[in-house]
């Protein structure tokens, strides 16, 4: 499974490029199935997660080829639409390749996802969505079984802003006849990123990036070549990593647009934040301030994704903070382990944190729940006296591209083992 030996209490100074973001190549490998032809992806993260949908590509017969950050499918030849058991548990957002096969063939068969680690991740609002669409769909054994005479444009109007519903009725919608409005759609940056791509292949899409999305019908979409944002998330967790350690640090490969809405909590932590272009610059105080309220939502509010760091770095914060989650109902599964480290945090009701701040946290041997989680046992490690042991850190290789190599770079006292 492989573990972090991490010795803290050494402060940070470097550059560190940042990786492509995962929550966008993941859509947007899903979507080359859509494609009748060779699609380039640039700045694709070297991630398990995405290894996991190379898989899923290989397996319905697409050609895949991997230079460094560069991966290119070759569509034309896919033969299948239905995507094993085993490998749709590779990859718990896997459930996005939904929509790409009904556009393509017309029929999907997929095993229904089930909860994971930060609680359930229902996928009502998906099969409402594509119903309206004109897709029937039957479950039976835990498998999700799609067809259509044609897929229909609708209006659909979402209850809750899902990113992974939006994902895939953007995804569907290419192949409709007739115009698709999606009403409170979620508005993150990797939702503009998947429609950046799918406009480059031919589709006609308005409003991406807003609560209302348009999608026109379009012809079959053909070849093209894109560069994947970058991780917006990771990009948080370099700055918790500083924050928590002490230090400096110039991010390069940035978007401060998407970096808007954590930005004034770090200010407000006693953080000084620069920007020049696409670079970031983070130095971090002798001792953190308390942030009285952060309050997870969906973008553009404060990201659920970064809940877990933003605790972990205020651990050591002068006075108490407060988390609220409002995204998901298990996101604080991570705190035992800081406890182990010497942090005070105590949880109201499953869904608030008040973290207690304390003067230093101590090393100890720590396990890995889930990816975020994971990546919030590192930042602690980082401020720790002594050595720390993150174990599972498979959950990190889901969304952080070698942290041990981005963290040596600053200066960190990590490896991997």
């Amino acid at each position: 499974m492989g573990k972090f030996i991490i010795n803290g209490g050494k402060k940070l100074d470097g550059r560190i490029d940042l990786q492509g973001s995962k929550n966008s190549a993941l859509p947007i490998l899903s979507a080359c199935v859509a494609v009748d032809g060779i699609s380039v992806i640039h700045n694709c993260p070297d991630l398990t997660d995405v290894s996991a949908a190379l898989k899923i590509l290989e397996c319905i017969g697409c050609r895949v080829k991997r230079e460094g950050s560069t991966v290119t499918v070759d569509s034309t030849v896919v033969n299948r639409f239905d995507i094993p058991d085993n490998l749709m548990r590779e990859m718990r957002s896997s459930i996005v390749f939904l929509g790409a096969l009904i556009s393509r063939f017309g029929a999907a068969s997929v095993s229904s996802p089930g909860g994971c680690e930060i609680g359930l991740r229902p996928i009502d609002l998906h099969l409402s969505a594509l119903r309206r669409m004109n897709v029937r769909i039957n479950e039976t054994g835990g498998v999700l079984e799609c067809t259509t005479d044609g897929l229909c444009g609708a209006n659909i109007n979402l209850s809750f802003p899902s990113v992974g519903a939006t994902e895939n009725i953007m995804l569907a919608s290419v192949g409709a006849s007739g115009e698709t409005v999606i009403t409170n759609a979620a508005r993150e940056p990797e939702i503009v990123d998947l429609a950046d791509f799918l406009t480059s292949c031919g589709a006609v899409i308005y409003g991406a990036g807003e609560s209302v999305i348009r999608i026109k019908p379009c012809r079959k979409l053909s070849s093209a070549e894109h560069t994947v944002i970058p991780d917006r998330i990771v990009a948080s967790t370099f700055m918790a990593c500083v924050a928590s350690a002490g230090g400096k640090a110039l991010i390069e490969g940035v978007c401060r647009e998407y970096l808007a809405p954590v930005i004034p909590v770090f200010e407000a932590a006693g953080c000084d934040i620069a920007f020049r272009k696409n670079e970031l610059f983070i130095k971090a105080p002798e001792r953190l301030s308390r942030v009285k309220s952060v309050v997870t939502m969906p973008y553009p509010g404060f990201p659920t994704d970064s809940q877990a760091i933003i605790m972990a770095m205020l651990a050591k914060s002068r006075g108490t903070s407060i988390i609220s989650e409002k995204i998901f109902e298990n996101r604080f599964r991570h705190v035992p382990e800081l406890i182990k480290m010497g942090a005070d945090i105590r949880v109201e009701d499953g869904r608030v944190a008040v973290i207690e701040g304390v003067k230093k946290l101590y090393g100890a041997n720590v396990t890995s729940c889930d990816l975020r989680g994971g990546c919030a046992l590192a930042v602690a490690a980082l401020g720790a006296e002594g050595k720390t042991v993150v174990d599972e850190i498979y959950h990190i290789d889901r969304g952080c591209e070698t942290l041990e190599t981005s963290l040596s770079q600053l200066g960190a006292e990590i490896k991997r083992e």
